[in-house]
């Protein structure tokens, strides 16, 4: 399908980084002003569940791949019930799309989403100046207003550190979730509550959670209970589950001091498995500190070591955020560490039967080589 209007028919658009930096290109998706951190994703496929992911709740996704919109998109490939970025940039929307399961163009979509995006920018200059300078917040406007207007505005706008974003994504009242993995030719299964009778139970905590998580607890034999991000320890213990699941979400994992303190009471009352956001919680409940990175580990080609076996996962990635190494606590045992920069990529207290891990074992696109740790989180519950 032909959707797009040529790049010299569009509407010109500006990206202005925090530190004066200007990039010009053209406008896709809503036409507007839009404010974010502005980080950059090296996955070559994906981009729709990558911008409905919740964890990139205030920032704009620059993609490395040059042609984006390629496979257009449809209702079932999203990782949860809105667009999440704040904007997105990219080298080239692609002006075709094409897929026996495409609904819309990803710049049609966007635009139903009112989120803004730049098209026609050197990506590669862009990602080497973030990488070099660090991800910084941006603006995106479509007015083309003043230049160093929107620099100022990018430099005033408060950094992610200290922002607490779960409080945005997190569902307002709990729900339960039986919905499993998708199929070729049959979509998504439903359980009956029927068929899960005998489950064991999962209490998931909603800090920004993914639909594939969900999908993949389902899978592996949870029933699923959801819960809104600040539902205290005691409330959880109340639905009398048989683990804890804390999820990934948004923002200063530092700045969610309601999850850490429930996290703690949490610790050693029942199994725990944690992914990204929730990983980062379970440590500074077990007084392992954060740090912001430099630029984050985003993408679905990141290399991490199982301490434990020595082999090596290829990872999909989404985190701003990491645990501190130094200074660990004896009862945290290093489970996966990054082989790119030598950050925690998971850990586990043995003494509590509670796990966590940096990256997205559930992400797709991607590989799956790390799926075995929902099945390893339903040995820990029997």
């Amino acid at each position: 399908m032909n959707e797009t209007l040529a790049l010299s028919h569009q509407r010109p658009a500006i990206l202005a980084l925090a530190d004066g930096t200007i990039f010009e290109g053209f406008a896709v998706g809503a036409e507007q002003e839009s404010l974010g951190e502005v980080v950059f994703n090296t996955s070559m496929t994906g981009y729709q569940e990558i911008v409905t992911d919740p964890s990139y709740r205030g920032q704009m996704i620059t993609f490395t791949y040059p042609h984006i919109g390629n496979v257009g998109v449809n209702a079932e490939d999203v990782e949860s019930d809105r667009v999440q970025a704040s904007g997105v940039i990219a080298r080239e929307f692609s002006r075709n799309f094409s897929n026996f399961r495409a609904e819309q163009s990803f710049n049609q979509y966007l635009k139903d989403a009112g989120v803004t995006g730049i098209t026609g920018v050197d990506t590669r200059k862009l990602v080497l100046h973030l990488r070099t300078h660090g991800s910084q917040m941006g603006v995106i406007s479509t007015a083309v207003k003043d230049p160093a207007a929107l620099a100022e505005k990018a430099r005033r706008a408060p950094s992610m550190e200290g922002q607490n974003l779960v409080d945005v994504v997190t569902s307002p009242k709990p729900y339960t979730w039986s919905q499993g993995v998708w199929t070729l030719g049959q979509g998504y299964r439903e359980y009956s509550p029927a068929e899960m009778s005998g489950w064991p139970l999962v209490v998931a905590y909603d800090y920004g959670i993914k639909y594939n998580i969900l999908r993949l607890l389902v899978d592996v034999g949870f029933r699923v209970q959801v819960v809104p991000a600040r539902t205290t320890a005691e409330e959880v213990l109340a639905y009398q589950p048989d683990g804890v699941f804390l999820s990934n979400g948004p923002g200063d994992p530092a700045a969610v001091d309601y999850a850490i303190k429930a996290t703690a009471e949490l610790v050693g009352k029942k199994p725990l498995f944690g992914i990204c956001l929730g990983h980062q919680i379970l440590g500074l409940a077990l007084g392992a500190p954060t740090f912001k990175l430099k630029f984050g580990h985003r993408g679905a080609n990141h290399p991490v070591r199982d301490e434990t076996t020595g082999k090596v996962e290829i990872t999909v990635q989404n985190h701003g955020f990491a645990t501190v190494a130094e200074n660990i606590s004896n009862s945290i045992k290093v489970s996966h560490v990054n082989l790119n920069d030598g950050t925690i990529e998971g850990f586990v207290v043995p003494d509590a039967k509670a796990f966590s891990i940096q990256y997205h074992p559930e992400s797709s696109p991607g590989p799956h080589d790390a799926q075995y740790l929902f099945r390893r989180f339903r040995s820990l519950v029997a």
